[in-house]
């Protein structure tokens, strides 16, 4: 083919991107795909994910004991996205679609491209309200063996294939600036060739221009991801009036890359976004000790027994527990007048329910291999996973000490002498005193003890109740908490074949989007909430919906 002309551009090399353009190959397309990233970056942000995916009613529940279908899918989602708005119209219609799909076709599809996931099925974003509130019901969260480059591999050997038969060309380090407009149809992109660089992958890679480009195709996938690492539109966007004020200090759960650059470059060839100031933010951010990209943060993802408290040593309220409610959390965090909180937990539990996300933290999982899982989930004596450990030692956010004084004593040269040890004492013993029942008032006690009935929470997730201020549960450890961006909610408003609809309510001929720079779905298919493992989902589902589209030329 020509090599400034297909029938479709897509612009984004991650995982929306691949999927559409795979599926652009298979209909015989020529397409074009335009990343600002070199040719190491191939895959975006995915491949620093856990590869977590919702999926719906799989064997792997089934195998656990967990009775899952559409309609309990669909009525936790429905309950967490509480969409409010004239303009939730599309988005409910892919949040439908895309729980009809994660409890069909999803899995035997992936099955059959070659993905394979780990047996013990997570259960995360828990809610902890009512049944027809926020929350998981149950276990959805499918880690996929290999993690987040495992998902990728798949659909790059296809995008590869289509390359190797002449079908797809690649274009790395190609920024695109405009989207060409003619008569109110897309018919192209232009932009920058960007100087080539080798900084390792996820890293801040340079912006010199050394040309410029024009590539022509009657339609134009935009999959350029989301806003995580510009901090500026974070803050641009932030929901003051549901959050409170946004930080001043952040760190960053995405690469500099996702920059949210081609938001306004779609709104001025048309496109229009809803929903930008629902936002998905972690609250459980550790500063990286080994830092790749700017303000490199990583998520602790927590089972449910670390006691939580703000900056000032007040334990959290329920539902503000581990793994429970993501926004909530961040609310009443935020309201305290400071940015940051507080895990306080023992090295027992450390060790059964600390899990760090992203591929790279969890190189068990990410190489795919049962005898490294083995090793460094069971075979590890007292110690947590390997990076666990390198982080509890190396983190500048970790405390470690034999005795609450001197835990205090840390807390307080992190936190800036907020936490009263007498207080704090008060607290840790309240809780341990729940600890001699198979009962308890303690909600926290509670809900340890209901995951526990969960068989993979309790065979790998959640350790076993014990006193934190026994010595030999120690030693003692504290976390101290920021808040880490991650995912844009909101995005470019798409119907189900993820045209671009425009402000007027009119299709944009020529313009797609899909990812999360289309909120994964009709400009934000999530709602205010999301479940976990519907990122990724999202970007496949988006992806594979514009690369079958009957819409594109």
């Amino acid at each position: 083919m020509a090599d400034n002309t297909a029938d479709a551009i897509v612009v984004g090399g991650g995982l929306a991107g691949l999927a559409a353009a795979a599926e652009l190959g298979d209909r015989g397309k020529r397409v074009i795909i335009v990343d600002q990233e070199p040719e190491h970056f191939l895959g975006g942000q995915a491949f620093w994910s856990l590869g977590g995916l919702f999926m719906v009613d799989t064997p792997e529940q089934r195998r656990m004991g967990i009775r899952d279908s559409y309609d309990l899918a669909l009525r936790d989602w429905m309950g967490s996205a509480q969409f409010d708005r004239d303009e939730d119209n599309w988005p409910r219609k892919w949040a439908d679609a895309y729980v009809e799909f994660a409890a069909g076709e999803m899995r035997p599809w992936l099955y059959d491209m070659g993905l394979r996931w780990f047996p013990v099925v997570g259960w995360a974003e828990r809610g902890g309200s009512y049944a027809n509130g926020h929350g998981n019901s149950v276990p959805r969260f499918h880690i996929t063996w290999g993690t987040g480059p495992g998902v990728l591999e798949h659909f790059i050997r296809r995008v590869q294939n289509h390359v190797s038969a002449g079908l797809i060309q690649l274009k790395f380090r190609h920024q695109v600036s405009h989207i060409i407009m003619q008569n109110g149809t897309a018919k192209g992109v232009s932009g920058e060739v960007l100087a080539d660089d080798s900084v390792q992958r996820g890293g801040k890679t340079n912006r010199d221009e050394v040309g410029e480009f024009e590539v022509y195709a009657p339609s134009v996938i935009v999959t350029s991801g989301g806003i995580g690492g510009n901090f500026e539109m974070v803050r641009k966007n932030w929901p003051t009036n549901r959050l409170g004020e946004p930080p001043k200090d952040m760190i960053a759960g995405v690469p500099f890359h996702v920059d949210g650059r081609m938001i306004p470059i779609s709104e001025k060839a048309g496109g229009h976004v809803i929903n930008g100031d629902r936002m998905w933010h972690y609250t459980e951010g550790v500063r990286n000790w080994d830092p790749i990209w700017p303000a490199h943060g990583i998520r602790i993802l927590p089972g449910p027994s670390s006691m939580w408290f703000d900056a000032c040593g007040n334990r959290l309220q329920p539902p503000c527990l581990p793994g429970f409610d993501t926004l909530g959390t961040l609310r009443e965090i935020l309201k305290t007048g400071y940015e940051y909180s507080w895990f306080v937990l023992t090295q027992k539990v450390i060790k059964k329910e600390f899990a760090l996300s992203g591929s790279e933290q969890n190189p068990d999982f990410t190489s795919g291999s049962w005898k490294e899982v083995i090793q460094q989930r069971i075979l590890s004596g007292s110690k947590a996973t390997g990076p666990v450990e390198a982080f509890k030692e190396k983190g500048e956010d970790f405390v470690v000490a034999n005795t609450l004084t001197e835990l205090v004593s840390g807390m307080n040269q992190l936190g800036g002498g907020l936490i009263d040890e007498a207080y704090l004492r008060t607290q840790i013993e309240a809780r341990d005193s729940q600890i001699d029942n198979p009962f308890s008032k303690d909600a926290q006690m509670m809900a340890i003890h209901a995951a526990r009935n969960y068989r993979g929470d309790r065979l790998i997730r959640t350790a076993k109740p014990h006193k934190f201020l026994d010595p030999s549960n120690g030693p003692l450890i504290a976390v101290k908490l920021h808040v880490l961006t991650r995912k844009t909610l909101g995005g470019l408003q798409t119907n189900l074949d993820s045209q671009m609809i425009g402000a007027n309510g009119q299709v944009v001929p020529g313009l797609f989007a899909a990812g999360e720079v289309a909120g994964f779905g009709g400009g934000g298919y999530h709602g205010y909430n999301a479940l976990e493992g519907t990122f990724l989902g999202g970007c496949i589902f988006s992806g594979r919906n514009a690369g079958r589209s009957r819409a594109v030329a």
